[in-house]
């Protein structure tokens, strides 16, 4: 799930395969600082995280959810019907560090063409909750099967522009694994290792014009690949969650 579902209009093409992570002097990561496994479950059963907003609730009040709105505050829309979503945050615990799993859209999609995304999408009626969704979806997405999967936590309610409410749900994923995309819906997986969101150079407001207004939002460049909207603003989420500061306090 991204968003603003429109191409941003800055940006390189999305292409190619992900290259090796550069050294750990690159500047780009920063302080480069190995998280473990225990470290983020510190910080996803300290209660309420570094970060972390509540929900949205009946005052209507924009400050209470997280969203595309958060740089564009006229966006705001309480009381507009959302259709209930949810995505996985995977982080792949590889031997030199955590990588976060990504996909990118196939650009024939309606919703969101070409666009780098989460593993998600709606929450069915069959669906147990927003975590058991978003298990289904990243199986069928990318083959990746919820045995290799543990859940630590969820990240704050995102509220998309194009008219989804969406849990982000953050799982530590085991390799190996397989991955077998599904070709209609993905054109590409790939990882980026988390040190690269976690320096806070590396978050960047863009803007384009969209309905002739300026709109703002989150976005990250590694590599060949641009990373915005709506993810991008979830990718800021976890950031904060995990910052290092507060890990090492």
């Amino acid at each position: 799930m991204t968003g603003p579902s429109d191409r941003p209009i800055s940006g390189e093409p999305i292409s190619g395969e992900p290259k090796s992570e550069p050294k750990s002097d690159d500047p780009k990561f920063g302080e480069r600082v190995h998280l473990r496994a225990e470290d983020l479950l510190h910080r996803f059963e300290a209660g309420q995280p570094f970060g972390r907003r509540t929900a949205p609730d009946a005052s209507g009040d924009p400050r209470r959810a997280r969203g595309d709105h958060d740089l564009n505050p006229d966006m705001y829309e309480p009381g507009k019907a959302l259709r209930k979503a949810a995505v996985l945050v995977p982080l792949v615990d590889r031997r030199d560090g955590f990588t976060v799993l990504l996909t990118r859209r196939t650009d024939h999609l309606h919703d969101h063409a070409g666009q780098v995304s989460f593993p998600g999408g709606g929450i069915d009626p069959g669906d147990a909750d927003a975590a058991a969704a978003a298990l289904r979806e990243t199986e069928e997405e990318v083959g990746l099967p919820r045995r290799h999967i543990r859940l630590i936590g969820r990240l704050d309610t995102y509220l998309v522009r194009t008219g989804f409410e969406v849990t982000p749900v953050v799982g530590l994923v085991t390799p190996p694994f397989p991955v077998v995309p599904d070709e209609f819906e993905v054109a590409e997986v790939f990882e980026v290792p988390l040190s690269f969101f976690l320096a806070p150079g590396n978050k960047q407001r863009e803007s384009r014009i969209f309905r002739g207004k300026r709109r703002y939002y989150y976005a990250y460049r590694y590599d060949d690949y641009f990373i915005w909207g709506a993810t991008a603003g979830m990718i800021a989420n976890l950031a904060e969650v995990l910052a290092v500061e507060a890990i090492r306090g």
